[in-house]
């Protein structure tokens, strides 16, 4: 049987999602938690890997098994065995033709950040601090140009192993409410660092250290050393995995946890 699940967690704990041997990875904990469920090993197959200190509302991942449990099963039995920051929203079973990764047609971000002058307390490692203060309409101006399908090679890692690194970004959108700047993303996928590395350039100029124009001029440079600092993992969020109709996959409802977006 094939299960697909949708999780939630906080990543400030975890080296990322990736199973890796000697540290805690999100994968890890949930292996760990389903193997209990089932009595026997489990391995995932996720939607999208994410970075240490990125966090996840709508992680969608799927496993085989021959162990028959309930879908509330899968969710209350797994959550149990969970840390308190990772858990289970959801479980269905699926057709063997859904995949996790190969079968999501679209993915959706949001990277938050707390503009003021003072550090956060109580959202620390749930927001990225942003002390300058930012003009979002130059923000939106730029981000407007990086909107439709292009060759994203300046604003992924150097490290990435992505074999294209031309992508169809269908949103990016910036939005005040009081302190938090919220970036809206979406795209049929993402390249490594993708987000962090468009949230760098449009913070540079929404703080005026560089005008509107130089997002497109990094883009069309195809160039990352062209395009300035990473901005930090702390205020990005896995909001969303979109599927065709047919696999009947639960959607998150409200992007932002914050906002109620």
């Amino acid at each position: 049987m094939r299960i697909a699940l949708g999780i939630e967690y906080d990543g400030s704990s975890y080296c990322g999602w990736q199973l890796q041997e000697g540290v805690v990875t999100v994968q890890g904990v949930l292996e760990d938690a389903l193997a209990r469920v089932a009595n026997t090993p489990i391995r995932v197959i996720t939607a999208g890997r994410t970075d240490a200190g990125v966090h996840a509302t709508g992680q969608v991942v799927h496993l085989e098994t021959d162990v028959k449990r309930s879908d509330f099963s899968w969710v209350r039995g797994t959550s149990r065995y969970l840390p308190d920051d990772v858990t289970v929203l959801w479980a269905k079973h699926v057709d063997d033709e859904f995949h996790a990764r190969f079968s999501a047609i679209e993915r959706s971000y949001q990277y938050l950040i707390l503009n003021r002058k003072e550090r956060p307390a109580i959202l620390h490692k749930k927001v990225t601090w942003e002390y300058r203060s930012l003009d979002i309409s130059l923000m939106q101006t730029a981000a407007s140009a990086l909107v439709g399908r292009h060759d994203f090679n300046a604003y992924r890692a150097v490290a990435c192993q992505a074999k294209s690194p031309v992508r169809d970004l269908r949103e990016l959108s910036i939005e005040r409410h009081g302190d938090f700047v919220v970036i809206n993303a979406r795209a049929d996928a993402f390249l490594h660092h993708m987000i962090r590395n468009i949230a760098g350039v449009l913070s540079s100029i929404g703080a005026g250290e560089r005008p509107p124009v130089w997002a497109q001029e990094v883009l069309l440079s195809c160039d990352r050393t062209r395009g300035g600092v990473t901005a930090p993992p702390d205020g990005l969020y896995l909001n969303q995995i979109l599927y065709p109709e047919k696999f009947r996959i639960p959607t998150i409802k409200n992007r932002s946890w914050m906002f109620g977006l």
